[in-house]
């Protein structure tokens, strides 16, 4: 981050990598140590297994903390969707705008798969103007890169 610090380039960080199962203590002290080391952005990853659960105030308390530590720096949440049914990924792209981060995204590689159109679109549409959405994983060249920006990303 030193070495980045004049330049235009952001650092960004992940946080309750690759499943989300840090307690929220732990992510908003990852969080809280990452922009004090330099970070501009954090992704985090959401509790997947809160959300299977149901425990959908977990999760949400989960990405209220990170972005309180974040203290105005981007907060983007990873849903990890290729884990994730339709409702889940309404439900957790409901969570993420309720508890005030900047974006949702889909995926942080670990569990394979990734971004898919159809996928992007029903984030967005359940996000809305308020939050961006982040497509990552399976965006290979211009056309994907097209169908994405088309669906919302």
């Amino acid at each position: 981050a030193e070495r980045l610090a004049d330049s235009d380039v952001l650092v960004c960080t992940v946080i309750g990598f690759p499943l989300g199962a840090s307690t929220t203590a732990t992510k908003a002290f990852e969080t809280e140590d990452a922009i004090q080391n330099g970070a501009d952005e954090i992704d985090m990853v959401i509790n997947i297994g809160a959300l299977k659960d149901g425990r959908f105030d977990d999760v949400q308390q989960d990405i209220e903390a990170v972005v309180k530590a974040a203290k105005g720096h981007t907060v983007k949440v990873i849903i990890e969707t290729v884990l994730l049914d339709h409702d889940e990924i309404v439900k957790a792209s409901e969570l993420t705008k309720a508890a005030g981060a900047d974006f949702v995204k889909t995926s942080t590689g670990f569990a394979g798969g990734g971004a898919t159109a159809e996928v992007v679109k029903l984030m967005k549409d359940t996000v809305g103007a308020d939050v961006e959405v982040k497509a990552s994983g399976g965006v290979r060249n211009l056309e994907d890169f097209n169908k994405m920006v088309e669906a919302g990303a």
